[in-house]
């Protein structure tokens, strides 16, 4: 069965794990998710855990670095630059840039390139803006979609929050084609503090995660897998295929 759900609002990567994000007109969505997200991470050299990479719930600092230079025509656009929270732009892979978070971490980093990307449960997230904006009202905030750093977000005709969570286990197909670019949806995206760090300051307020946590149990959003590979695009519909 196959249920119109609305359109693509936005799309956004992350080139640099926890950096602010880049919104893109249109992206080639691959086996390994957006093309040139989350390409790169910073590795905490003296973290020996299995999850060595410096977030922004551990640098929230690290939300106030600007990705620049992409190359929309590239086969995998990446940054070449990043601009600092001072203003200061550094070649990406700079020792520079390196000293840079470095000392704001207090700690010595690496920067990784990670060919396939490096995602904390999904390669792709996605959420609905209904969603965002009735967390935003309960916390008495006005809506930034940058908090929730998803890659999709999808403006439903339906205005009801938290529609996604009914999505798992069935598919999302763009742009009306059975066959056209689809993810399998897997799980709910639980979300952390990073909902409560300002993109502008880095600064924390506790509650939007507090009002996620009464309206639906913390969780936000959810994670998928793709299922076809194909271009996508702002604009373009988003259907639900489920087998019930």
């Amino acid at each position: 069965m196959i249920i119109h759900l609305g359109h693509i609002h936005q799309l956004v990567r992350y080139p640099v794990k926890s950096m602010a994000g880049v919104a893109t007109d249109s992206t080639f969505l691959g086996w390994h998710g957006l093309q040139g997200d989350r390409r790169f991470a910073f590795r905490r050299l003296n973290d020996k855990s299995d999850f060595p990479w410096l977030s922004a719930s551990k640098l929230p600092e690290l939300l106030l670095y600007q990705p620049l230079g992409l190359d929309e025509n590239a086969e995998e656009p990446l940054p070449t630059q990043v601009r600092t929270p001072e203003g200061r732009i550094f070649p990406l892979g700079s020792a520079e840039l390196q000293k840079s978070v470095a000392d704001r971490f207090g700690s010595p980093v690496e920067l990784m390139k990670l060919r396939h990307g490096i995602f904390d449960e999904g390669t792709v997230s996605a959420i609905n803006l209904a969603t965002m904006s009735a967390i935003s009202r309960e916390a008495g905030q006005d809506l930034d979609a940058r908090r929730f750093r998803a890659n999709i977000v999808i403006a439903s005709d339906a205005t009801e929050p938290f529609m996604e969570d009914s999505w798992i286990g069935s598919r999302l197909v763009f742009g009306g084609n059975e066959l056209g670019p689809m993810l399998t949806v897997t799980m709910r995206d639980l979300r952390c503090m990073m909902i409560n760090l300002d993109p502008d300051t880095a600064k924390q307020n506790p509650r939007l995660m507090k009002a996620a946590v009464r309206l639906n149990e913390n969780n936000a959003g959810v994670y998928a897998s793709v299922a076809h590979t194909g271009q996508i695009s702002v604009g373009q519909s988003v259907s639900l295929i489920s087998e019930s």
